[in-house]
């Protein structure tokens, strides 16, 4: 049972999560310690193979992450957010997925020129995924406790009572109530938020340095969000971990994320530090986006929304992905990709009408 103070600061902290983007600034994550590099891609490829043509998923993407340092990845439901994220792991899905070119460094190791062998002992150990959705990611026929143990046991040889141990230690750590109890549970059980607990004690469950969590607040009530959010920050601060973040909510993005990412039609539009893109964002995809998110301070008849549909994957058009939907669009942009333009340090996108400002800096 909260304590009515526990239960004013869950309130205050929920509706946080939904601000306006007036509001969401003053959210932004606090500086914390972000130290070198630990994954690179670059120039990542992902297609995948189907009867009506090559689905272009993932099309040349390129970005870093730092250790200890959370990075946002938005855009609209398949612009390619997930793929990127099984790539990374080389969970494509097959026979059809295949990753056709590019680099994924993991601490100066290209993961595409491992083996499946030696994938297995790299994810969960080194790098690690929480899934979408509990419900699906748990096996309803083994406990809480045989699947922990499940993902614990590749990667550490110890006594099945020494497994238990470890089990019980990481829902300890997400701070699961009464976890010498919980291990012997069914995911039936579980309440919606126990179970994306126990789902993310299972990525966390040996200790990686990157953990991709792919919207995984997607099935919460806010007030468990938030709660889980702070979670993952509290563990992040603990541990040192490298976050990324897919995510279509951009209060997560200004409480949780250091840099964003823009994706759409499996490419990069814009990306730079969070206050950057939410101060001044550049592409009018990304303005497009944050247009979209309700103002608590205004009073709209009707709320803002991006007209068309994005391209199909397998025929992207040859100039800009966004020009058929953009207001802005002229000739050249339906005829040319535009390259990416630098507009301060760290912060780049990919827009024509950017040209004339970049050239006079």
């Amino acid at each position: 049972m909260l304590r009515t103070e526990d239960w004013e600061k869950e309130r205050r902290d929920s509706h946080s999560v939904l601000s306006p983007q007036s509001s969401l600034l003053k959210r932004c994550c606090m500086p914390r310690q972000i130290g070198d590099v630990i994954l690179e891609v670059h120039d990542l490829h992902t297609h995948i193979f189907t009867r009506w043509g090559v689905v272009k998923a993932v099309d040349g993407v390129s970005f870093y992450l730092r250790q200890g340092e959370t990075l946002g990845i938005v855009g609209e439901s398949g612009c390619g957010k997930t793929m990127t994220a099984l790539s990374l792991l080389r969970l494509v899905p097959r026979p059809g997925g295949r990753i056709v070119q590019g680099k994924i460094l993991l601490e100066g190791e290209n993961l595409l020129e491992k083996s499946d062998n030696e994938m297995r002992h790299i994810r969960g150990r080194r790098i690690s995924m929480i899934l979408q959705d509990p419900q699906t990611s748990l096996n309803p026929l083994f406990s809480i406790g045989n699947q922990l143990i499940e993902a614990i046991k590749i990667h550490h040889r110890d006594s099945y009572k020494a497994l238990v141990q470890r089990a019980i230690n990481i829902l300890k750590q997400v701070r699961v109530a009464a976890p010498e109890r919980r291990v012997q549970d069914y995911p039936h059980q579980m309440s919606g938020g126990m179970k994306q607990r126990v789902v993310g004690a299972i990525s966390m469950s040996c200790e990686p340095r990157v953990i991709i969590a792919d919207e995984p607040t997607t099935s919460l009530d806010v007030t468990i969000q938030a709660q889980y959010l702070r979670l993952l920050r509290e563990i992040q601060e603990e541990t040192g971990l490298s976050l990324i973040f897919i995510t279509h909510d951009f209060g997560i993005v200004a409480k949780m994320c250091d840099r964003v990412m823009v994706m759409y039609a499996g490419r990069i539009v814009e990306s730079g530090p969070v206050r950057a893109i939410f101060n001044k964002p550049s592409h009018p995809y990304t303005q497009a986006l944050l247009d979209s998110v309700p103002k608590m301070e205004e009073r709209a008849e009707r709320l803002y929304s991006i007209q068309g549909q994005p391209p199909v994957l397998w025929d992207i058009p040859p100039g800009c992905r966004f020009a058929a939907r953009c207001p802005y669009a002229d000739d050249r942009c339906q005829q040319e990709y535009p390259p990416s333009f630098t507009l301060a340090e760290g912060h780049t996108a990919d827009c024509w009408r950017l040209e004339d400002s970049w050239k006079s800096n």
